[in-house]
């Protein structure tokens, strides 16, 4: 099991930008598939955007394709998502994951696949 945290979250305007980090405590999460989802009030949690361990492979939601970039530097710990021209509609509950499991098919995207859980940072965008 792995302590994720996340940090980064705040409040913005529509437009601006953030970056939100996630490091495990005391150890790396090299050999992890990490991938970020989100929840807003009221509504059930759905997938930001994931990267496989190798950090060769990304995937992304239809709604922050082209806004979103998902990183990571494995000699350094974190993971990270970029998020451009944030929009109102993004205001959320930030959480990062980890899964040790294998992609396959389209399983990046769901809550499922991951095993260890952050306790997430808001990410509040005003119009």
């Amino acid at each position: 099991q792995v302590q994720l945290v996340e940090s980064g979250g705040g409040l913005v305007q529509a437009g601006d930008s953030l970056r939100l980090s996630c490091a495990a405590s005391g150890r790396t999460l090299s050999g992890y598939n990490m991938a970020w989802f989100r929840q807003a009030t009221g509504k059930e949690r759905e997938f930001v955007a994931a990267i496989a361990r190798s950090g060769g492979t990304t995937y992304y939601a239809d709604s922050v394709k082209g806004r979103f970039l998902i990183s990571r530097d494995n000699a350094k710990n974190p993971v990270y998502l970029q998020m451009n021209s944030l929009k109102p509609e993004d205001t959320a509950a930030y959480y990062c994951a980890a899964t040790q499991r294998s992609y396959y098919s389209s399983s990046h995207n769901s809550q499922y696949t991951y095993t260890d859980w952050g306790q997430g940072t808001q990410v509040t965008v005003s119009s």
